[in-house]
């Protein structure tokens, strides 16, 4: 069986642990590969390697670092069909939804070829007499990423497309459920251009990042996946004296008021939630319906639900394919018994897909749950699987009350005609990215992607300019020439005048 190792100073590195995982091709249940599970000695060999590269990278001019990212990024894009049918083998997720995750990811590195503005300092001339004043922002140094498995291409283009144009050299640990794309991405750099060192992929499970967070090398650790394990990353990593950006889980709410078109709204609320088998940390996993939305906006969803494609996501014809893994499905699917038995109805049940029982694939059927309340467990865990809630409120206000009590914070949108509710709605509510009429607002590369409350830790979303900040220090320079003749001894705290 092939095996997936590190990507250690510019080349393929077997792993020397003996420890192994299964990667599996969530449609068809069969194991295709076993990854590497990295020893500390290993990343430790990556956190070198990356360190040794890091002097010659940081003097390398910020001309010749674009020049660089515009060759990876001619590549990705050349490559992107490519690079998307490697997510869809081990991830699952239809060729459609990964060439889209590809091309999302390609334009944090777009962004990342015009660092030489991005990283445009002050001037202030004459801030005293005969003394200027500027500021620089200088790299960190080795810093790392530690990537989910339901954006295996994307999320790892959010963190080293901004890091390395910086002058930062990088160490990455993908998910080990899908680790396949992080070595292509690391094989297209190289032939860009990109010297040895400056990316390595260490592939692992929690000895890695455990190592990662503590090394003294590493610098900054950027994170995303699960609201427990991004409060455990950025405890750790700080408290090792890192500068940590973890990014947790969601809940993300979609609130449709009475004048809002239904078809546009069903249309919206079945795409954000059921894409990607509802894997996506800005799914949409709760409508809202103020009054009278909600039996109409029910029944619209209800009747786009049949008309959904489930296979296979080489299959061109499939809308939404398996989940990552045959525990994951089991789980996501317990919800439905919870949902039923803390009293909210079952309109549909993704169990009843011939899929579910009649494959070795780990399919999923969609879901759709009704009347649900604030104490069920469907409302207060992230499911994260093709599992859509419905709630009931009479008013706006209790609309964004239910937004703004949950521990969540990472998105929320509204669908409404009413330009002045919109408008209120994004002054309300408590979510680091709101959608008005739009049920996924995934920012675009130029801005930032974060949430508020258990949605993030740490102060810095990620990619876009607050990516160029988290991954570069700041540095202020006053300097005077003066004449010799001048010069005296002044005890006095310096003051500009």
């Amino acid at each position: 069986m092939e095996r997936i190792d590190h990507w250690i100073n510019g080349r393929q590195t077997p792993g020397l642990s003996g420890r192994t995982s299964p990667v599996f091709n969530p449609a068809t249940g069969a194991t295709t590969h076993e990854v590497t599970l990295a020893s500390l000695e290993e990343v430790d060999a990556a956190v070198a390697a990356a360190g040794a590269a890091f002097p010659v990278w940081r003097a390398t001019s910020l001309a010749k670092r674009a020049e660089i990212f515009f060759r990876i990024q001619g590549l990705v894009d050349t490559h992107r069909k490519d690079i998307a049918a490697i997510v869809t083998s081990q991830h699952g997720k239809v060729l459609s939804d990964a060439e889209g995750e590809v091309a999302r990811g390609l334009e944090n590195i777009e962004f990342a070829c015009g660092i030489p503005h991005l990283l445009k300092g002050g001037y202030t001339e004459q801030a005293a007499t005969g003394v200027d004043v500027y500021s620089i922002r200088q790299p960190l140094g080795v810093v790392a990423g530690i990537t989910p498995f339901n954006f295996p291409a994307m999320v790892p283009m959010w963190m080293f497309a901004n890091a390395i144009a910086c002058g930062n050299t990088f160490v990455l640990k993908p998910s080990e459920k899908d680790p396949s794309t992080a070595m292509y991405l690391a094989e297209l750099m190289q032939e860009a251009g990109l010297p040895d060192g400056v990316f390595n992929v260490v592939q692992g499970d929690k000895i890695a990042v455990d190592r990662i967070l503590e090394h003294p090398d590493v610098q900054a650790v950027s994170f995303v996946g699960s609201t427990p394990i991004a409060h455990y990353v950025y405890d750790t990593g700080t408290r090792n004296g890192k500068r940590v950006q973890a990014l947790g889980g969601a809940k993300n709410h979609m609130v449709v008021l009475p004048d809002a078109d239904i078809d546009m709204a069903a249309d919206a609320a079945v795409s954000a939630a059921y894409g990607s088998a509802g894997e996506r940390c800005m799914a949409v996993s709760v409508v809202v319906a103020v009054g009278d939305a909600a039996d109409p906006l029910v029944d619209a969803i209800n009747t786009r639900l049949g008309k959904i494609t489930i296979g296979d996501g080489t299959n061109p014809d499939a809308e939404m394919g398996p989940l990552i893994t045959r525990e994951h499905r089991d789980k996501v699917a317990t919800y439905l018994d919870a949902g039923r038995e803390a009293g909210a109805t079952i309109v549909a049940d993704g169990r009843e897909h011939p899929l579910y029982r009649g494959s070795e694939g780990f399919f999923l059927g969609v879901s759709l749950i009704d009347d649900v309340t604030t104490d069920m467990s469907v409302y207060t865990d992230e499911i994260f699987g093709p599992v859509l809630s419905m709630m009931r409120v009479a008013t706006y206000e209790e609309a964004v009350s239910l937004v703004n009590d949950n521990p969540y914070g990472n998105g929320a949108a509204i669908y409404t005609r009413d330009g002045g509710a919109a408008r209120r709605f994004v002054f309300d509510a408590q979510a680091g990215m709101v959608g008005v009429n739009v049920p996924i607002p995934v920012p675009v590369a130029y801005y930032s992607f974060g949430g508020w409350k258990a949605s993030l830790f740490g102060d810095s979303h990620m990619y876009g300019p607050e990516g160029i900040h988290f991954f570069t220090r700041g540095k202020v320079i006053t300097e005077r020439w003066p004449d010799p003749a001048t010069s005296h001894v002044d005890l006095g705290f310096p003051q500009t005048r």
